[in-house]
């Protein structure tokens, strides 16, 4: 069990002391916490999510965290600048939309689901300040993102320093065994265990996950980057997206977000090393395990054959929308994507006109105004994905 438990963990504090807790042989309260700053859950968070899952898988308890309140004050964790904040409405529509997308990851038991704002939001002044005094300025500039922005004299808000005390509350309130979290998350996490011992607690063992790096292959997966797949894209959305990654993400796609065995992983790994696997194929298999996770084999091959009728046999997908084209000629091409859907803008439009990214049955299209009956019955393609059919 330990070995399945440490397959893709970056940090630890400790093995032994992981080892030592399984073998009590009591159901552990492993903790993960995630605030609601968007709408959708990604193959980022996912990667922790399924490490909680394996937990439940071996008789242990899920306490899963729906920070609706830290979400308001924002995790400075990895930022180079303080966060907006967001209002108490924004945090809960985002929370409805995300909480069904944890449930399509973890088992319905056992799992507890709890909102930090239970504990969290009526906190007196009393009790911030006892929490307050638990951490010193010192001992939170010593924090490699805090560190970084007071040398260039960024500004860091009070409240941003007191994110992690918040968190380490939580491990306080549900009496946290455990606590998962990203590789960003450490210094909160251990900021859990001084506050659980203070509390009289065994202090929780922090297990962190590495980063997930999004489709441009540079930031990690995030929403307000748009460089990011959500585990309820469409199969042939999600398949697209996973094609779509650089080759140097594949191993580390394979080892945190599929189901293929370690050593297949390695196998993986020295093929695309000494090249006797393409990476082409190698990604079609990607994504035909990713889109299984979340939709099933059926889908899964559907979605690859979806990716074959766009990709290579450059036809529009079955199920493209129809858009009726406008009287006038000849045709405004901007007013129409925009109207289409295609685009946000037609300074959008535009651009990507010009870019040579709007395609009529597959030939690009390089002007602005374009004859009606060009259009008529012909798909309207942008990009790889964005298609319309045009009728009368």
């Amino acid at each position: 069990m330990l070995d399945v438990l440490l397959r893709g963990t970056e940090r630890v504090v400790t093995e032994e002391a992981l080892a030592s807790r399984l073998a009590s042989k009591r159901p552990l309260r492993v903790k993960l916490g995630l605030d609601p700053t968007a709408p959708a859950v990604t193959l980022g968070w996912a990667v922790v999510l399924r490490k909680l899952r394996q937990f439940q898988e071996h008789g242990h308890i899920a306490v899963l965290i729906i920070g609706d309140f830290t979400a308001q004050v924002g995790d400075p964790s990895g930022k180079s600048e303080t966060r907006r904040r967001l209002s108490a409405d924004e945090v809960g529509a985002y929370a409805e939309r995300v909480l069904a997308g944890f449930r399509k990851i973890l088992l319905p038991e056992p799992l507890e689901i709890r909102h930090n704002s239970e504990w969290l939001a009526n906190l007196d002044m009393e009790a911030i300040l006892e929490l307050t005094s638990q951490v010193t300025v010192a001992q939170m500039l010593e924090r490699g993102d805090f560190a970084k922005r007071y040398a260039a004299r960024q500004p860091i808000t009070l409240m941003e320093f007191v994110y992690p005390l918040l968190q380490g509350m939580d491990s306080v309130a549900v009496r946290a065994d455990i606590e998962l979290g990203g590789s960003d998350q450490l210094w909160n996490l251990m900021v859990g265990r001084v506050l659980q011992e203070r509390a009289g607690q065994d202090p929780q063992i922090p297990m962190t996950m590495p980063l997930l790096v999004g489709t441009d292959g540079v930031h990690k997966m995030s929403q307000s980057l748009g460089n990011y797949i959500a585990i309820d894209d469409a199969p042939a959305e999600m398949f697209g997206k996973i094609m779509s990654i650089p080759d140097e993400l594949l191993v580390s796609y394979f080892e945190l977000c599929t189901d293929v065995s370690e050593a297949d992983v390695a196998d993986i790994a020295k093929g695309l090393s000494d090249g006797s696997l393409h990476p082409g194929e190698t990604k079609r298999r990607l994504g035909s395990e990713i889109v299984k996770i979340y939709w099933g084999a059926d889908e899964a091959l559907a979605a690859e054959a979806a990716f074959d009728q766009v990709f290579k046999r450059h036809e529009a997908p079955q199920d493209t929308l129809e858009f009726r084209l406008p009287g006038e000629d000849p045709v405004y091409l901007p007013s129409l994507l925009r109207s289409a859907g295609l685009v946000a803008s037609a300074s959008e439009a535009r651009r990507l006109i010009d870019g040579g990214a709007v395609k009529i049955d597959g030939e690009r299209i390089g002007t602005f105004e374009v004859p009606h009956a060009t259009l008529r019955q012909r798909v309207l393609q942008v990009g790889k994905r964005r298609f319309v059919r045009l009728i009368e």
